[in-house]
């Protein structure tokens, strides 16, 4: 039976085909279905309607047997007339979409295919209509549209080159960046073998990536040297992804990463570390890393070791006069003389500073004293700077592996050790490094960092030594006197720290911390209604030349509420070598009004000039002269023109180190207004001058 057949039929024939359709097949399809009668004009009558087109439709079973525009509305008709006629007219199929909006607001999308029925003539009879909800589809076409441009787009817009390959590594697409990387054009690209773009010692690596790639597994190489168009190297960096298609490997993604900048960034840093910014030279890390290196190798052969520590002497005073910048331009002239030495036996590094260490590959004693002996005479000629020629030498320091140490730290130790004792013996030689070296230096080390800590760890004391008058046997001065108990070193002499904190420079922080301490104890003693007495302070060169210095006594005299005489302000000869500043800074403690007395008088070089120039209130006679005062001749008439002389100039005169009661009779004599020393009173805490009533109501 077909269609033709059955609507051909009136009414035995019409039955059937409402029950075959309807029962059987159409009533059971989801897609709305509607049969229309063509009638003269042309014009369509609702024949047959499904139930999906009664659910979805406001077209109902009582429809059946009306005209098109009789049951829909004036605009869905006409649309509709002019789509049947269309098919009437021509006889063929129409496909067609048409968009509405559902009584719950969501919009819809239907597509309708209209099928003509023809008779036995060829005329269309009848128009079947079946209509199907396709929205859900196109919402998904639409997110497959929109997944496809932002792939597109992350492939197309990647920063890194990405290419696409088929099974047998054959380029088959690239993006914008891959054409940048590569300097080939995409068409150029698309057929090339990817082994074409890469250096050929990459192949192998290549080839074993591709084939873990093509294999389902992704894979990464590190480090590939890429040759772009021009014959350039790239480096660059690698990821793999296979293109699965289901669950089949259909060829693989290759993301290629410029890292070339990166690499050359990293290569920087890498130098940077282990070379001197300066000189170039290698640096203290390069020589840590170098030294196990090179002792591996030497212990299998049993060859030695020597380590050549170089310091040039007074370099402090080449940068004072050339500037930090001229330093800087002296030791690259010195660098290019040390270099002239080297070899693969022979290696240098800058320490630091005015610093160099060579290492000698290879080399027995003899060898080691030769080289040392050429370091040294490199510095005979002069350097010439600006035109100007200087003199430098070094003092060289020198240890041995095995004998000295089996490591970079224990090497550099010892010879710095070695290096020390040149420094105290005269510079400008070498010495090697011996075993009796050990008990000075590296106490010396480890005195410094102690000392840097002692006053937060309060180690630091001062302690009070009355000066008398010898007329009256009345004191009403003392001189202050810092004392330092360590935890490791015990009870240490200042004649031990002192120099070190001048070398360090602690001797700002020191000084001005004993500064305070004395006012401090002179409020005490005001307080508790002792008289006002005067305290002397030493002040080293380097303080005394501190432009601050003025300005720091005065916030500590008024901190403490104190009148500025009972301070007195103790220089040596040596802090006055320069006489323009000295005389500035010596009226500027004049008119604040505090005390100047000179130490250690008759040891410098100038006492005469400036005691005639500078504004001077006290003279100190050093203790080598009271020393030998009734035994020595010369020592007796030295201490006497001192004395003399100090009062034809209105100066006061203390003696210093006064031990013996002969002493005391000698000073008397010559008229010496004060004397300090053991006869008397050792330096004690101001408790004990309390307790001895040395300073009285």
């Amino acid at each position: 039976m077909n269609w033709t057949t059955i609507i051909d039929t009136n009414g035995q024939d019409k039955q059937v085909l409402d029950t075959v359709l309807k029962e059987l097949i159409l009533d059971h399809i989801h897609d709305m279905i509607f049969i229309m009668k063509v009638e003269e004009g042309p014009s369509f009558m609702y024949l047959y309607i499904n139930e999906s087109a009664k659910r979805y439709t406001s077209i109902q079973h009582g429809d059946i047997g009306r005209l098109l525009e009789e049951v829909v509305s004036f605009e869905m008709a006409t649309d509709l007339q002019e789509k049947y006629t269309q098919l009437v007219q021509k006889g063929e199929s129409v496909t067609y979409q048409d968009t509405f909006f559902h009584t719950n607001g969501n919009q819809v999308v239907n597509e309708s295919i209209l099928t003509p029925i023809k008779d036995g003539y060829g005329k269309v009879e009848y128009v079947v209509s079946i209509t199907r909800d396709i929205t859900s589809s196109i919402l998904e076409k639409k997110k497959l549209v929109k997944a496809k441009e932002r792939y597109k787009s992350i492939i197309e817009h990647n920063l890194d080159a990405i290419f696409i390959l088929d099974g047998q590594g054959v380029i088959k697409e690239s993006n914008g960046a891959g054409s940048s990387l590569t300097g080939y054009s995409k068409e150029n690209l698309v057929n090339m073998k990817i082994y074409d773009l890469f250096h050929s010692q990459n192949e192998k690596l290549l080839t074993e990536s591709l084939i873990q790639t093509l294999s389902g597994t992704p894979s990464t190489i590190d480090y590939s040297l890429l040759l772009n168009e021009a014959g350039e190297e790239k480096i660059t960096q690698l990821i793999m992804v296979p293109i699965v298609v289901k669950e089949k490997c259909d060829g693989c993604y290759i993301i290629v990463k410029d890292i070339t900048k990166h690499h050359e960034q990293n290569e920087m840093i890498h130098y940077m570390a282990l070379h001197d910014q300066l000189t170039g030279l290698w640096n203290r890390k390069a020589l840590d890393d170098h030294v196990p290196l090179i002792i591996h190798n030497m212990e299998e052969r049993g060859i030695e070791l020597s380590l050549l520590y170089l310091d040039l002497d007074r370099f402090k005073f080449v940068n004072d006069t050339l500037g930090l910048k001229g330093g800087d331009r002296f030791l690259k002239k010195i660098t290019e003389r040390l270099v002239t030495l080297t070899n693969e036996e022979c290696l240098l590094y800058r320490q630091g500073g005015d610093e160099f260490i060579f290492l000698l590959k290879n080399s027995g004693f003899e060898d080691t004293k030769t080289k040392a002996k050429e370091v040294l005479a490199l510095f005979i000629d002069p350097f010439t700077i600006d035109e100007q020629e200087f003199y430098i030498s070094p003092s060289v320091g020198i240890s041995r592996y095995p004998e000295d140490g089996y490591d970079s730290n224990s090497l550099i130790q010892k010879a710095a050790q070695a290096l020390f004792e040149v420094k105290e013996k005269g510079r400008a030689h070498y010495r090697f490094y011996q075993t009796h070296m050990k008990s000075s230096f590296p106490n010396y080390i480890i005195m410094e960092a102690h000392l840097r800590r002692a006053i937060e760890k309060g180690e630091l004391y001062v302690h009070y030594q009355p000066q008398v008058n010898l007329a009256t046997g009345t004191i009403d001065s003392f001189e202050a006197l810092i004392r330092w108990n360590n935890r490791k070193f015990g009870f240490v002499s200042p004649a031990l720290f002192i120099p070190l904190a001048e070398e360090t420079g602690l001797i700002h922080q020191i000084g001005e911390w004993v500064l305070e301490q004395v006012c401090m104890q002179l409020q005490k003693w005001l307080n508790k209604g002792y008289k006002t007495v005067r305290v002397a302070v030493n002040i080293s060169p380097k303080q005394f030349l501190q432009e601050q210095l003025v300005d720091t006594i005065d916030f500590y005299l008024s901190t403490y509420n104190l009148p500025a005489s009972c301070i007195e302000i103790e220089i040596t000869e040596g802090a006055m070598q320069d006489t323009q500043q000295t005389l500035k800074m010596l009226r500027k403690l004049k008119d604040l009004g505090v005390y100047i007395s000179v130490d250690d008088f008759g040891t410098g070089y100038s006492s005469l000039h400036y005691l005639k120039r500078f504004p001077i209130d006290i003279l100190k006679i050093d203790q080598s002269f009271v020393k030998e005062i009734g035994m020595n001749q010369k020592d007796s008439a030295i201490t006497t023109t001192i004395i003399h002389l100090a009062h034809s100039l209105g100066l006061e005169v203390i003696a210093e180190g006064v031990e013996r009661e002969g002493q005391v009779d000698f000073l008397k004599e010559a008229n010496c207004q004060k004397a300090q020393g053991y006869f008397f009173s050792k330096p004690i805490c101001p408790k004990e001058i309390e307790q001895q009533q040395f300073v009285l109501m």
